[in-house]
């Protein structure tokens, strides 16, 4: 996914913490479980995954009343939630209706990645996260200045979820977190200094908020910029285990890889080549995956019958994750050949960054 570099204030965080919401939608610090945590701040924040839930339902929705009248949506089609129809009041039946109304006019056919209106409430809606509301009727620091009717109707919309749907998504997001802790314990500090020296920079100084949400969008996870933030579907199948790491500091990528889009522009220019659009996402793709190998990729068992012959060693990530449906549309295939060709010595100290970024666009 393309990404933009967005510009609005950097929420900061005395410790690392899991927000978890209570029935009135206040959030509590808690600890993960681990103590702090480098790297990473995890947050469960109801209005976040309120406006993720409705996004995605949305969605959905506008999906199948495509399919019913025969045309194609534009982007890419959430598939439906199963068990997302419970039985709800007639006050409860407005209030959503308009929401999902709201929602499904104003921000389904939008990235949430890319979309400065999306990116920006998102940022917004994590910020207060502490407040029961977002409008400031009851308290002025609650208000948080929303545009338009997002404000009223996420506040209509907000005790329909919390019935329904919260606690069960607030759970799955505090499962997924005590799962991933340990990892990022015992993985975190060695693995950002190592992709910060690949990308001759620096990891960012304060801990990386990340909001886990029930759901993201089509591809599991997304990061913004300017602050960055990383939004992580926990009931995703493509972010559980070990591949949740490989997913987090690739999302964290997208900031501390800057360095390499500027050089890959840089050479491009140079040459008078067209830039290409996506090598820079594949070099991530493909850098995160070697980097955390050792972690996440364990050797094949040795053969049954007394072949005790040693297991081979893993092959690169020929299929970065949610992008086999379109590499064929974008030339992955080979951009991975080419990285392994001319961006994997640089990995192994056998060539200089320069040289590394000059052969592969060279050979683009």
């Amino acid at each position: 996914m393309r990404l933009a570099a967005l510009h609005a204030p950097r929420f900061t965080c005395l410790c690392v913490i899991l927000a978890v919401v209570v029935p009135f939608g206040r959030a509590q610090e808690v600890e993960s479980g681990y103590g702090p945590l480098p790297v990473f701040e995890f947050h469960s924040g109801f209005w976040v995954n309120l406006h993720h839930f409705l996004y995605h339902e949305a969605r959905a929705r506008v999906a199948k009343n495509s399919r019913e009248v025969g045309s194609k949506p534009s982007g890419p089609v959430l598939k439906p939630t199963p068990g997302t129809s419970p039985s709800l009041s007639p006050v409860e039946q407005k209030a959503w209706d308009r929401a999902m109304a709201y929602y499904a006019a104003e921000f389904a056919q939008k990235d949430l990645a890319v979309n400065l209106d999306l990116v920006l409430l998102k940022n917004q809606l994590g910020d207060f996260e502490d407040c029961d509301e977002l409008t400031g009727k009851k308290k002025r620091s609650c208000d948080a200045g929303l545009p338009g009717d997002v404000g009223p109707i996420l506040e209509a919309a907000a005790p329909v979820y919390r019935s329904h749907w919260w606690p069960d998504q607030d759970r799955a997001n505090r499962r997924w977190v005590t799962r991933v802790a340990p990892l990022v314990r015992e993985q975190g500090v060695g693995l950002s200094q190592k992709l910060a020296d690949i990308y001759q920079t620096s990891w960012p100084k304060d801990k990386i908020r990340v909001e886990v949400t029930a759901f993201a969008n089509a591809a599991g996870a997304y990061t913004t910029l300017d602050p960055l933030r990383v939004t992580i579907s926990s009931t995703d199948a493509r972010n559980q285990g070990t591949e949740a790491l490989e997913v987090l500091f690739h999302e964290a990528s997208h900031d501390i890889a800057r360095p390499v889009e500027i050089a890959i522009t840089r050479e491009c220019k140079q040459r008078d080549k067209p830039i290409p659009r996506n090598l820079w996402h594949a070099l991530i793709f493909y850098t995160t995956g070697e980097v955390l190998r050792p972690v996440t990729k364990d050797s094949p068992p040795t053969k049954g019958g007394g072949d005790t012959s040693p297991p081979p060693r893993p092959q690169p990530n020929l299929v970065p994750y949610a992008l086999s449906d379109i590499l064929s549309q974008r030339g992955w295939e080979e951009y991975h050949l080419l990285l392994v060709l001319y961006w994997q010595p640089y990995l192994d100290g056998k060539v200089s960054f320069d040289d590394a970024i000059a052969h592969l666009v060279s050979a683009v």
